[in-house]
């Protein structure tokens, strides 16, 4: 609350979210299982945390971009 998250780069320019604002801390926060970051989102969403929503939906961003058709 007294030390806000630094503003998400949006489009993502890297699959690495260090090198996109994150902080290594909330980097390895939300290094977790898929299933468990896609319950975090909806917690997110529905405590209206949105720095939280917005990290976690940045993981998952960076999780697709690395991915090829």
């Amino acid at each position: 609350k007294d030390n806000p998250p630094e503003e998400i780069q949006k489009p993502l320019k890297s699959t690495n979210l260090v090198e996109c604002g994150v902080s290594e801390w909330d980097n390895e926060y939300v290094n977790i299982e898929q299933e468990v970051l896609f319950e975090l989102i909806l917690a997110a969403n529905y405590l209206d945390i949105k720095s939280l929503l917005d990290l976690t939906c940045a993981k998952v961003a960076s999780m697709i971009k690395g991915k090829n058709t």
